[in-house]
């Protein structure tokens, strides 16, 4: 497993054979079945989590005891709460597997480590969080001037194949519409598919 991490790394910067096994001696691997919690709201932080097989989901839970999925982690990302786990402060979503899952598992201090040693790793790792703010901002606007079926689209066309993944509740409650909403968005995209001339 940690052979993905090493390739991932890799590929946004320069490793030689000490850097290699520098990070092989700071991370562990782990296989977690679906449905397992790696990390529960209200404790802190202890690592993050980066998947090479499987998919994780993070998600909290409103005033009214209904989960609100937040982030879906499919093969090759990262899902980590840096927050909690820098300010030892509780954690504030919960993550999850939503599949038998390999994932490798980074604690805060490698994390320091990796930034100290790694060259390249602290520009890598400051380019994904402002990939991600920048993520984060635009699902803040749409949910703000999109439409229901816009941001159905926005999602089928951003995230592929996470799509066919994920359970129609959760991908609802990410999109902030019912499941009933979906699954009739989801009927009327498929019939103006089917009435496309030239569609089978």
């Amino acid at each position: 497993m940690v052979d993905h991490v090493i390739e991932f790394l890799r590929a946004r910067m320069p490793l030689d054979r000490e850097h290699e096994a520098l990070v092989r001696s700071l991370v562990s691997s782990r296989k977690v079945k679906k449905g397992q919690t790696l990390q529960r709201a209200g404790e802190v932080a202890t690592h993050g989590y980066f998947v090479t097989s499987g998919c994780l989901r993070s998600y909290w839970i409103d005033d009214k005891g209904r989960e609100v999925s937040l982030t879906f982690a499919p093969e090759g990302w990262w899902l980590t709460e840096m927050t909690s786990m820098q300010g030892k402060t509780p954690a504030t979503y919960f993550i999850e597997a939503l599949e038998d899952s390999d994932v490798v598992l980074m604690d805060l201090a490698a994390h320091v480590r990796f930034i100290e040693e790694l060259p390249g790793f602290a520009a890598a790792y400051a380019t994904g969080v402002q990939k991600m703010a920048a993520a984060r901002e635009k699902r803040l606007l749409d949910s703000l001037s999109a439409t229901a079926e816009q941001r159905y689209l926005n999602f089928l066309e951003t995230y592929p194949s996470i799509a066919r993944r994920v359970p129609q509740h959760m991908l609802a409650s990410y999109l902030g519409i019912t499941p009933e909403t979906l699954s009739r968005l989801r009927g009327q995209l498929a019939r103006k598919k089917r009435a496309k001339p030239g569609a089978v």
